[in-house]
């Protein structure tokens, strides 16, 4: 064993010290939350930078100022602790000054996924009963769309935030901004009721249909997975500068990103969204130092044209989720990355793992009781003994993680109490446990994988299973896209899976359709029409197999097995395939040429 590799290791006993003392599970009914955070840094080095955003930037004392601002505004207006507030925002200062403000005064911000039109962003709103939003500019007309069919006031729960040269507010609305520029900017009495238990954000997951659920995320898991960024994955303090190109509605972005810097008093980098030609040199102009990723943002840039300084840089460490293999290892010699901190879990899980020794290609250990456990990946389910029992899968094999349910380690789950239930099993081991179903394949690696690591066990990502997989750093729920797509005229049943896509990370959605009886073909130009309008545009179908007849089980449930085998193989399957190619809204008969530019990864998904 290299003395290097043993000497790397060790560095991270200090950090990770730091870390087991402040991830130590504290009381719910104690006092603290985020926002608390912002006010220490504003007190303690006021004009320390805690974010820049298209030339302008901001100062502790001036984000804790705009958002005290706001919060004494709200008061106002009627909300308080424990009631719900939607944010519909990009990426901006204002983003950041709003759920500051929200949980000044003990409100939850329920963060809604700005790609959102209709009746997603409709129920979204509705679902966690918000008594007002808030909602930028540069979004209005998706809300104006959507408003009719709210239960809001007009002329009083609509919150608009201007975007620079869109400050015409709608009559419907009212002008957040302005009507707070009067009140006060010193720190709220009521903040310092706000408890660890008490509900910092609604985040949403597997937006893929008007059914998205609301993920409740507690003061508590917030501060404790901006201590893991802060303290043992970015290594940050405030010296350094983190690039946040990810949506903060996202858990990454607001978590392992904000949340480092809330938690650090390190600066922010933010733009609204990510742009390949531009990282390098924002990176080099701001002086960045870390950068908060997801994989496929990762591809992007390496896959962008190669200079010979591209190491060159102040940038030092990353920390996101994945990051696969096959582009790790490329990415961290390209662009002179020291530090990779890989990390795994769920806005509503109770499982989270880290990559903090640093080691490639892995997505690290966890403080968090877990179990692998046997998976029929064909029939989607869970393998029992004759005993009814999980069976533990042996080390070096992938198996489904489940994570044990205690009072240190809760299932905060969602507002909607039945989709909560559905993700519990129970009496896996023993009459009365309840585990957490994390819905991904993971696997332990061997010792001689892992190497020196001080006795913690490491372990890598596999693959999502069952109803879910991943597609552009975004869950799709099969059954949800599936329902959608049973609600065209002209289909009578649809089978909804992940295809591998060469050159991209995740999976392509497929769906395989039957024709209802009265169609004798599929009208393409409309039901592309009705793809586009009903659904996101990552959770939309790449490939279309129309089929005459479809597999079902003996209890009704579809069999995916063959049909993600087969993918979109023209070799394997004599059904015609439609593809939705990059860049277009129509559905095109995939043939053997096309066929062949996916498989060299030159497609451009």
């Amino acid at each position: 064993m290299a003395i290097g590799e043993i000497f790397s290791v060790l560095r991270q006993v200090p950090a990770l010290l730091k870390l087991k003392r402040g991830m130590t599970p504290r009381a719910l009914d104690e006092h603290d939350c985020f926002a608390r955070q912002v006010e220490s840094h504003a007190e303690n080095y006021a004009d320390g930078v805690a974010a820049v955003f298209e030339g302008q930037t901001v100062t502790w004392g001036q984000l804790n100022a705009a958002a005290n601002r706001y919060a004494a505004r709200l008061l106002e207006m009627g909300v308080t602790r424990g009631d719900v507030v939607s944010v519909f925002m990009e990426n901006r200062i204002e983003f950041l000054e709003s759920v500051i403000a929200l949980n000044k005064i003990g409100a939850t911000g329920g963060l809604i996924n700005t790609n959102l039109r209709g009746r997603p962003l409709t129920h979204c709103i509705s679902v966690t009963d918000s008594k007002k939003c808030i909602f930028g500019a540069e979004l209005a007309g998706a809300i104006q769309e959507v408003k009719g069919e709210l239960n809001l006031d007009e002329g009083s729960d609509y919150l608009f935030v201007p975007d620079g040269n869109l400050d015409t507010v709608p009559n419907w609305a009212r002008n957040l901004r302005d009507e707070s520029v009067g009140a006060g900017t010193e720190n709220l009495p009521i903040t310092q009721e706000v408890t660890l238990g008490d509900n910092a954000f609604y985040i949403f997951t597997s937006g893929t249909t008007g059914l998205p659920k609301a993920a409740v995320l507690s003061n508590r898991r917030y501060l404790q997975s901006a201590m893991l960024s802060h303290t043992a994955g970015l290594q940050c303090d405030r010296s350094d500068r983190l690039y946040i190109c990810l949506p903060l509605y996202h858990g990454t972005g607001l978590l392992i990103g904000a949340g480092a810097s809330f938690s650090s008093g390190a600066a922010m980098v933010i733009r609204r969204r990510f742009s390949a030609s531009r990282f390098l040199p924002e990176v080099r102009e701001h002086g960045v130092t870390c950068l908060i990723y997801v994989g496929e943002l990762c591809r992007y840039l390496v896959n962008s044209e190669r200079y010979a300084d591209d190491h060159d840089s102040p940038l030092r460490a990353m920390m996101g989720n994945g990051l696969r293999p096959d582009v790790w290892l490329e990415f961290k010699e390209r662009f002179g990355i020291s530090r990779i901190s890989e990390f795994y879990g769920s806005s509503e899980g109770n499982v989270a793992f880290a990559n903090l020794f640093n080691k490639d290609c892995t997505i690290g250990t966890t403080t968090a009781r877990i179990a692998l456990v046997e998976y029929d990946v064909d029939a989607d389910e869970v393998l029992r003994d004759k005993t009814g029992r999980c069976i533990p899968v042996a080390r070096g094999e992938p198996g489904l993680c489940i994570g044990h349910i205690n009072p240190e380690a809760p299932f905060e789950g969602y507002t909607d109490k039945e989709a909560t239930e559905k993700k519990i099993f129970r009496n896996v081991f023993e009459e009365g446990d309840a585990w957490f179903n994390t819905g991904d394949l993971i696997r332990e690696l061997t010792q001689e994988e892992v190497g020196f690591a001080l006795g913690y066990a490491h372990y890598q990502f596999v693959d999502r299973v069952g109803d879910t997989f991943r597609w552009k750093s975004e869950n799709v729920s099969t059954n949800e896209v599936g329902e959608i797509i049973n609600g065209f005229a002209d289909i009578e049943l649809s089978n909804v899976y992940g295809v591998e896509v060469p050159g991209t990370d995740g999976r392509a959605g497929m769906v395989a359709v039957r024709l209802a009886d009265h169609a004798h073909d599929l009208d393409w130009e409309s039901f592309a029409a009705y793809v586009n309008s009903e659904l996101p545009a990552y959770a939309r179908p790449v490939f279309v197999r129309v089929q005459k007849d479809m597999d079902v089980t003996g209890t009704f449930k579809m069999v995916k097995g063959d049909l993600r085998r087969e993918a979109y193989d023209l070799s394997a399957i004599a059904d015609p395939v439609y593809v939705l190619k990059p860049g277009t809204n129509r559905y095109e008969p995939l043939d053997t040429e096309y066929l062949e530019i996916i498989r060299d990864g030159r497609a451009g998904y």
